[in-house]
């Protein structure tokens, strides 16, 4: 494993963020030509990763970075091999593309420095996430996408739809990042690595621990709402609300790869147990089908292309879990097509709306001589997600299908999926990059012709990519492929599938595969009418069900509102002192914590019974006062009686605080108590005050057996001996409490005075809003009320009441 250059490495992965901050100013000096300077972050990123390929093509993988946080084990650090290699280059090589696309697409946009921000934005956080190594890292990377999706998804907000769109993502994705995040803390729990490079390397038995069930349901959390497998998949078909360039970038190389990524990731370490075989399999099988068959009744080309990106997710993530290295290799081998092939007719759609102004498939037709650059493009692409021989798609389709040809049930089940799924999916692929282009001229349309050179660039450029992959797979094996199906697999493979046909079973069902497209080609009418039928009678699907949840959580959260946070302070102070006797109580009724029973002192001076005398009068008086003001004077009683016992006792600091403390307590309350308007008196009934005394009477004893516990073990003088040492040498201070308040606690005690503070304000702002109201007599003896606004002048109300024979205010408050 070689080291890389780390600041080269570091300012690749920046580039695109750079690129994001310039976008808007850019955009405001140069227009639309912007997208021609903000490419070139992407293009350099390319090439940089593009140095590696020699060294990773010979079985080698690079590591970098920086040490973050040394004491727990933190870095910002990359790994590069086979897998995070490919990944970055498809992110960076493609989304080089996207931004001349969008530059194209998103002309005369009033906001297209903001889109172009969020676009370089979402790239640089998916490079991050797929080179990342530490676990943290890989983290936040993970969030960034979740939270640049939504606001790429969300990009025209005046519209409500894309709106609920992006909140949607958001929600399913970030929901799934929490899981996600909790199987990487079990991760390092477990086993103590904090980076995948050596956790890959570790050859730790994970599958024996017995917190692996546990970690592989919350990363597959992570994976599935991440690459939309069922039933979380309802967000990527709505994702459609953003701009088609958004759509593009999505689809081929970005977001919805991150799960797919992350699952081949670990496979090493999840991988190759009876739960990863059953339950990738089974979702991926099930998301597969469901995409394909919700495809067929779409009639919108972006709609299409989603539900076929949702099925293919499902047949890699089937892959991906199938169990035998045949699947790992056509797992990528299909990334790698899906990915060239879906970018590219992702912006033939675009490019079609952008000219034309629908991107319904039953409104379009005889484009080819209007737009014969862009037909070119979409023909390649189209042939090439249909799985037709020179394509690299059908290099994926051979591999997959020889991977499922086994004699078991379980793979002629899979077998089964995966050629219905690829007849369906190349079926949508041949309609969309065939039927918009051939047959007659729509005279509905207008004036249609070529769009500019940027809209078009890009579908040329991946679609010939993906033709020239597969006339020179040998090539394509070498740097890209095999070096990532060994990143996989972790062990060496070998790739060498080539686009001449060989007789055997998967060929032939690769015909079959073609044969029921073209079936479905020919009857896509009836069969889009059937699907349409089929789901209606159905019902309702997890779509809706998001927002019933949604709906659900919302009233969940009224109701506990009320019950939680009815806006009396009592019921708050009274639940809070609960818990606390709850907490410290009932763990020594649990666990059998008792402590002893302290003997009782010997020697107890005549002066320090009559302080502690005082300090039980104190009590008594408190709960005997006729009225607050003598209660609030007897409760400073027994404070000033406890500091005493504190200073007798040898803490004189420590009496000193609660000197200041009782004195300030006791003269604040009684300055508040005289501006408000109370109860003079206690005026609870004989049950609450029951009630009340019981909770008390249970905090004072676990107070007290929590004391009586702690002093029973053995006293560690460590930090005395530390603050002893270090108060004068560090801090100057001969006083060493007064140093450890101030300095080795210091933001603990500054945060003490900034309570104290916000507390005061607040009595303050009370006692101002209860005395800002104040009776006064108008002319002729009538009665009104002035009340203070905030200018200091008063606004008064009409007269009420007419008191001719008022008494004299007496310049007090009301209380």
């Amino acid at each position: 494993m070689a080291a890389t250059t780390p600041a080269l490495t570091f300012a690749a992965l920046m580039l695109p963020f750079l690129a994001a901050l310039l976008a808007p100013m850019l955009s405001r000096l140069m227009g639309h030509r912007a997208a021609l300077v903000l490419a070139l972050a992407p293009a350099l990123a390319c090439l940089h990763f593009l140095s590696f390929l020699p060294e990773i093509a010979a079985g080698e993988s690079a590591t970098g970075g920086y040490v973050w946080v040394p004491s727990f084990n933190l870095s910002f650090s990359w790994f590069l091999d086979g897998l995070s290699l490919t990944f970055a280059l498809l992110i960076t090589g493609i989304g080089t593309l996207i931004v001349l696309y969008s530059g194209a697409y998103m002309k005369g946009h009033p906001q297209q420095g903001r889109f172009l921000a969020f676009i370089l934005f979402f790239m640089g956080a998916m490079l991050g996430l797929v080179v990342s190594d530490s676990f943290l890292m890989l983290f936040v990377y993970w969030e960034l996408t979740s939270i640049a999706s939504f606001l790429l998804i969300g990009f025209d907000h005046d519209r409500a739809e894309a709106r609920r769109a992006a909140l949607q993502a958001l929600v399913v994705t970030g929901g799934g990042g929490l899981a996600l995040l909790a199987g990487l803390v079990l991760l390092w729990n477990v086993t103590g690595i904090t980076q995948l490079s050596l956790l890959l390397h570790s050859g730790l038995p994970l599958s024996a621990s017995p917190q692996y069930f546990a970690i592989l349901l919350l990363v597959l959390a992570g994976c599935f709402t991440k690459s939309a497998q069922f039933p979380f998949h309802f967000w990527l078909p709505n994702a459609m609300q953003a701009p088609t360039p958004v759509s593009a970038y999505l689809h081929s190389a970005t977001m919805v790869k991150a799960g797919v990524y992350l699952l081949m990731r670990l496979q090493p370490v999840l991988g190759d147990t009876p739960a990863w075989e059953i339950l990738l399999p089974f979702f991926g099988g099930i998301t597969l089908i469901s995409g394909a068959l919700l495809g067929l009744r779409q009639t919108d080309l972006k709609m299409m292309l989603a539900y076929t990106t949702m099925a293919s997710l499902g047949l890699m993530v089937m892959l991906t879990g199938f169990g035998s290295d045949h699947a790992i290799e056509a797992a990528v081998l299909y990334l790698i097509a899906h990915s060239l092939f879906k970018g590219a007719l992702f912006m033939v759609a675009g490019a079609i709306d952008h000219e034309t102004g629908t991107r319904e498939i039953s409104k379009l037709g005889g484009l080819r001589k209007a737009m014969p650059v862009t037909f070119a493009a979409a023909a390649l692409a189209a042939l090439s997600m249909a799985g037709l021989p020179l394509f690299f798609g059908f290099l994926a389709k051979e591999e997959i299908y020889l991977a499922l040809v086994d004699g078991n049930p379980r793979a002629i089940f899979f077998l089964c999926l995966a050629v219905i799924g690829n007849a369906l999916m190349g079926a949508l692929a041949l309609a969309i990059g065939f039927k918009p282009f051939l047959g007659p001229n729509r005279p509905d349309l207008g004036p249609v012709h070529e769009g500019p050179w940027g809209l078009w660039l890009g579908p040329v450029v991946l679609a010939l990519l993906g033709l020239l992959a597969g006339v020179f797979s040998g090539t394509a094996h070498q740097y890209f492929s095999t070096p990532m199906a060994s990143a996989v697999l972790h062990e060496n493979t070998v790739i060498d599938i080539s686009t001449v046909p060989h007789l055997g079973l998967p060929l032939l069902l690769s015909v079959l595969t073609l044969i029921l497209a073209g079936l479905v080609l020919w009857q896509l009418e009836t069969a889009r009418g059937l699907m349409r039928r089929l789901f209606d009678a159905l019902g309702p699907g997890p779509d809706r069900g998001f927002d019933h949840a949604v709906q659900g959580l919302i009233r969940l959260s009224v109701v506990l509102t009320r019950i939680l946070q009815p806006g009396r302070l009592e019921i708050y102070v009274t639940a809070t002192f609960i818990l606390l006797a709850l907490t410290l109580l009932v763990p020594p009724f649990l666990f059998n914590e008792f402590p002893a029973m302290p003997a009782f002192p010997q020697t107890v001076a005549l002066h320090e019974w009559v302080f502690l005398g005082i300090a039980v009068i104190g009590v008594a008086a408190v709960l005997r006062a006729a009225d607050r003001l003598t209660a609030i004077v007897a409760l400073g009683i027994q404070g000033f009686a406890i500091a005493v016992l504190f200073l007798l006792f040898g803490a004189p600091d420590l009496s000193f605080t609660q000197f200041m403390v009782e004195t300030l307590s006791v003269v604040i309350l009684a300055l508040v108590m005289t501006r408000l308007r109370l109860t003079p008196s206690d005026h609870r009934p004989l049950l609450q005050r029951l009630f009340d005394g019981t909770i008390a009477l249970a905090c004072g004893t676990g107070f007290t057996l929590l004391l009586l516990k702690s002093v029973e073990t053995p006293f560690d003088n460590a930090l005395t001996d530390f603050f002893n040492a270090y108060s004068k040498v560090i801090a100057h201070g001969a006083n060493v409490v007064n140093v450890i308040i101030v300095d080795f606690r210091g933001v603990d005690t500054l945060g003490e005075i900034a309570v104290v503070m916000i507390t005061g304000l607040a009595v303050l702002a009370l006692v101002r809003v209860r005395a800002g109201t104040k009776t006064e007599l108008g002319a002729g003896g009538a009665k009104r009320t002035a009340t203070a606004i905030p200018n200091g002048k008063t606004a008064a109300k009409a007269p009420t009441t007419k008191a001719p024979q008022a008494k004299p205010s007496t310049g007090r408050p009301d209380r």
